[in-house]
């Protein structure tokens, strides 16, 4: 086994709590399959048998999915707050090899070859995806009148080939200038800084990084600290003893701090010291060579998407988005089921739009129209309803004459007679009065 993949699912979703607080994150439907489906699908048509999910013991309960690997699920206690380094520590016994992490709430058809292959083939301590950063343009249910929250932006430093990851930086860590090390120019006099780029939360790396993760307990997070971290050792020594000093709790703190330093991690690999690129693993010259064998011993990669989806569902605006575009992915991954379930019931004079999805046992009256929409499984949905842009999830009713645009309505909610709602955000087993706007 070359990988033990870990999908990281216990997280409460703070960026979305108007959906969060009453269906967990992992749960949320996104064309009515729930979002951890679409991480577990993309390792499974990578050809992984076998993922480690770390969640909570009431999202496991709760799960329905359908897939052929074996599933061994890690739950957290709801009382414990971890980070998503904090979980990965958390199980590191049961990490025996290599790893790829990734977060419940990526959507994507990449082809994950391409950040494996990263991996493999520059022996990398870290590759890790990328995507141009999308947002969301039209309203967001609910969010009238609410201040946007000012996104902070990452600076991305990569080499020519656009591959090697050489400085990763936070606005919000930023004084007002932007400080390049030396030591990266001297091995890098040609670098190029992107914004705007999306940390799509799949990341590749080697087992000694969750070694070091289990010493060094003050990184809680993969994404704001032991991403950077790594990111930065790559052109800095390693932590060096001073030999002969007088005093012994100096001498003793000297020590603890090369013990916790990610060199003190890494392996040697007598085959790397062989100077001809023969007697390495890599004699089909895929890599850089070179590289291997005479730079630092910390390498990043990252692989930036130029085509295809890719969606972080961690907000309100994005979850939309992500619904609206769920059909054009199922079509890219082959996945082609009929967009109205066979045990839905559609009355003659129904019209369902060829771009809707409706879940199963789900009934359609009489003149009703849905448009660019997606309805969950065991709803009621009586006769003259207009529906257009909506998210509509389980056993939700509504009743006649009602017209909704541009709304999310969650499970169990019932909107009666002749409501009329645009760009509204229905909470679960909430009642819309009749007559309601």
């Amino acid at each position: 086994m070359e990988f033990q993949a870990v999908v990281m699912a216990a997280g409460g979703g703070s960026r979305m709590t108007d959906l969060t607080s009453s269906i967990p994150k992992p749960l949320l439907p996104v064309g009515n399959r729930p979002l951890l489906w679409y991480p577990l699908n993309l390792l499974e048509r990578a050809g992984f048998e076998e993922v480690i999910v770390i969640t909570r013991k009431e999202i496991q309960k709760m799960l329905n999915l359908d897939t052929k690997m074996k599933l061994d699920f890690v739950c957290i206690s709801d009382n414990m707050d971890m980070g998503t380094a904090d979980s990965l520590r958390h199980i590191h016994q049961k990490i025996k090899t290599d790893v790829l992490v990734l977060s419940c709430d990526l959507i994507t058809d990449v082809d994950l070859y391409k950040v494996v292959d990263l991996f493999r083939t520059h022996d990398a301590t870290l590759s890790m995806l990328m995507k141009k950063t999308h947002e969301p343009t039209e309203v967001v249910p609910g969010q009238k009148g609410k201040k946007k929250p000012v996104e902070q932006r990452d600076f991305i430093g990569v080499d020519d080939t656009g591959k090697r990851l050489l400085f990763m930086a936070n606005e919000a860590d930023l004084d007002e200038e932007l400080v390049i090390k030396r030591s990266i120019l001297q091995k890098h006099p040609r670098m190029h800084i992107r914004t705007g780029l999306m940390d799509a939360h799949l990341y590749c790396l080697k087992k000694y990084v969750v070694d070091f993760l289990v010493e060094n307990r003050t990184i809680t997070s993969l994404r704001s600290e032991l991403i950077p971290h790594l990111v930065r050792k790559q052109f800095s020594s390693p932590t060096s003893l001073q030999q002969g000093l007088d005093n012994k709790e100096e001498d003793q703190k000297k020590k603890e701090q090369a013990s916790l330093d990610i060199y003190s991690f890494i392996k040697e690999d007598n085959s790397l010291l062989k100077p001809a690129p023969d007697n390495s693993c890599w004699n089909d010259h895929r890599g850089d060579m070179n590289e291997t064998l005479y730079e630092g011993k910390v390498r990043c990669y990252v692989h930036i998407m130029k085509e295809g989806l890719c969606y972080r569902v961690n907000t309100l605006g994005l979850y939309i988005e992500a619904n609206r575009q769920v059909s054009k992915l199922l079509l890219n991954l082959g996945l082609e089921e009929p967009l109205v379930h066979g045990s839905a019931q559609i009355a003659d004079r129904g019209m369902i739009g060829s771009d809707s999805i409706i879940g199963s046992s789900t009934q359609v009256g009489e003149k009703t129209s849905i448009k660019h929409s997606i309805i969950g499984s065991m709803c009621t949905i009586k006769d003259k309803v207009k529906i257009t842009n909506c998210i509509i999830m389980n056993s939700v009713t509504i009743e006649e004459g009602c017209c909704l645009q541009g709304s999310v309505i969650c499970h169990h909610a019932v909107i009666e007679k002749g409501a009329d709602i645009k760009d509204c955000l229905i909470g679960s087993d909430q009642r819309l009065e009749t007559k309601g706007k």
